[in-house]
């Protein structure tokens, strides 16, 4: 039997965070059945997952491939092989700027004070909104 590892967040600060007080993290939920929501990881994130739970949101790891983000927020509620089109991709930004794709995972990746950091669920295009 194979688990899965899940982190639980904190409370969330639902908005983009000032200046550079913090990481500001959106996830796009859209192709799950939800929104778009954004959060804000205060201070200065060791790494992008932990900008993910600083800015309120949960993540579980896929069981066979560690290190990779099957669910946010319990979503999708089903956690499968993961596939071209059906995966959390994981992006960066400047406030107001355009998206780049990220070339590092987020447990490798540094984000700055005053980054934003991005997480669409689908075939990996960008999240569908500015970067705050």
């Amino acid at each position: 039997m194979l688990g899965v590892c899940a982190v639980q967040a904190p409370q969330a600060r639902a908005a983009a965070c000032g200046g550079t007080t913090g990481v500001t993290v959106v996830v796009d939920f859209t192709a799950v059945g939800g929104g778009i929501q954004t959060g804000c990881a205060p201070g200065d994130p060791a790494s992008g997952l932990a900008a993910l739970t600083g800015a309120g949101f949960s993540y579980a790891f896929h069981p066979r491939y560690p290190g990779f983000v099957c669910t946010i927020n319990a979503l999708p509620t089903a956690c499968t092989n993961p596939t071209g089109s059906a995966y959390w991709s994981y992006w960066h930004a400047q406030h107001g700027g355009p998206w780049s794709y990220s070339t590092l995972g987020a447990g490798s990746y540094d984000p700055a004070p005053g980054d934003v950091e991005g997480w669409p669920f689908g075939a990996g295009a960008q999240p569908g909104t500015t970067a705050p």
